[in-house]
């Protein structure tokens, strides 16, 4: 499957008011955005992946709309990726981002190798 470059494009603009450094990153077989360079939100094929405080994301699985990022085999506390249905409406779009933004001031760097 494609990235959902409409979906990019809508992430791009509501990180555009950001005034924080905010870089785009190809990873994860699709686009974060870095803020402040941490990981911070981000799309891939037709998902929403979020970086987020683990209550928020904890809360956002019990939805039913989105499920945890797994790395290799082992899931990843924080990150979770939403399903369309999850987004679609521009104020749950809007509050999924704003949960991102909010956990990345707080959220420590991952250090570089």
């Amino acid at each position: 499957m494609a990235l959902d470059t409409l979906l990019v494009d809508r992430t791009r603009e509501a990180l555009a008011s950001q005034t924080e450094n905010v870089v785009e990153k190809k990873m994860f077989g699709g686009i974060c955005f870095m803020v402040n360079d941490k990981m911070c939100v981000g799309v891939r094929e037709k998902e929403l992946m979020c970086r987020m405080d683990p209550e928020d994301a904890e809360i956002e699985l019990e939805k039913g709309n989105c499920r945890i990022m797994v790395h290799g085999k082992k899931p990843i506390r924080g990150y979770i990726f939403v399903e369309e249905i999850g987004y679609r409406n521009p104020r749950d779009f809007q509050r999924l981002i704003d949960l991102c933004i909010d956990f990345n001031r707080i959220a420590r760097s991952t250090k570089r190798k």
